[in-house]
């Protein structure tokens, strides 16, 4: 099979190009995406070269991890049938020189369908954040994970954090965002520029910020025994002065991919209600205005989260 996809062929450069999908397997689900969600993370880091190098890195590769749509075809055995709907975290799914390395961000996919999660088809362009959604829960759950006092960063997953902790019933965090036109959008919780907050005795903070510059001044803000959680993605390496950290006896703990338990929980709170995804999709593109879409994603902070709609894809 023919698709089109998003492909990236050098950093700054994408185009909607024809690419050929791999043969289904036999527990292979073919999903027809209707929205695909751009990362203001891991997906910049790509489109301005600085993603840091790992296995499965390259160019050209279709990007994407957060997508949704509809399936079209499975076998019996898959647990899904045509017309279900699902969230998509990228797929391994093209032939030829174009790399998979997230591969969501196409008018079709190939899946094995253990990694497809079935969500209600009313949530339609929100079902692209599910991923952060779980991220954002994987952070603050576990046994003895302390709830974030601030919150760094008040993009879509700092705004998910904040959402999450006051759920859990625990006392609204602190916001810290630099930038103004990121301070609208705040339920129940106060968004404050990080000079104006001249604490230094937090218990715990949560940084989403990406910077990987932040860690000596976080340290500085949490007590004696406080911790630092970075829960974000960090391009250059992070590092931070010793004598600091050791006088105050700090804990650093990164957060990293969501679980299985982290979906199935999530998934539970979107579908009772208590989890809101409202006014979280800023900007919705046609894939015919990607690299317009991309653009705007990256360079413009009133922009939260950018969707792309392939529904109308040629």
């Amino acid at each position: 099979m023919i698709t089109k996809a998003v492909v990236m062929s050098n950093p700054g450069k994408l185009a909607i190009e024809s690419v050929e999908l791999k043969k289904c397997q036999t527990e292979d689900v073919v999903v027809d995406i209707h929205y695909s969600g751009i990362s203001t993370g891991t997906e910049k880091l790509f489109w301005n070269g600085k993603m840091p190098a790992f296995p499965g890195m390259g160019y050209p590769l279709v990007p994407g991890y957060e997508s949704t749509g509809e399936v079209v075809q499975a076998s019996k055995s898959s647990g899904f049938k045509e017309g279900d709907i699902v969230f998509v975290p990228g797929a391994d799914c093209y032939s030829g020189s174009v790399r998979s390395l997230f591969g969501g961000a196409a008018k079709r996919v190939i899946s094995p369908s253990n990694r497809l999660i079935k969500i209600d088809s009313t949530m339609g362009v929100n079902g692209a954040l599910f991923a952060l959604a779980a991220t954002a829960r994987h952070a603050i759950a576990g046994f003895g994970n302390r709830m974030p006092e601030v919150i760094v960063g008040h993009g879509v997953l700092g705004r998910l954090l904040a959402r999450l902790v006051i759920l859990a019933g625990e006392k609204p965090p602190i916001v810290w965002e630099k930038n103004i036109f990121r301070h609208a959008g705040a339920r129940d919780y106060e968004v404050v520029l990080p000079e104006f907050d001249s604490r230094s005795d937090y218990d715990c903070i949560y940084d989403v910020s990406g910077d990987s510059d932040i860690l000596d001044s976080l340290i500085g803000k949490v007590k004696k025994g406080g911790e630092v959680v970075m829960a974000g993605f960090y391009p250059e390496r992070v590092s931070f002065g010793f004598a600091q950290a050791f006088i105050k006896e700090v804990s650093v703990r990164v957060s990293a991919e969501f679980t299985p338990e982290d979906v199935a929980t999530t998934k539970l709170l979107i579908e009772d209600g208590s989890l809101s995804f409202d006014g979280l999709v800023s900007d919705v593109f046609q894939v015919n205005k990607a690299t317009e879409a991309y653009k705007v994603a990256f360079e413009k902070a009133e922009c939260l989260k950018m969707v792309l709609d392939w529904r109308n894809a040629a």
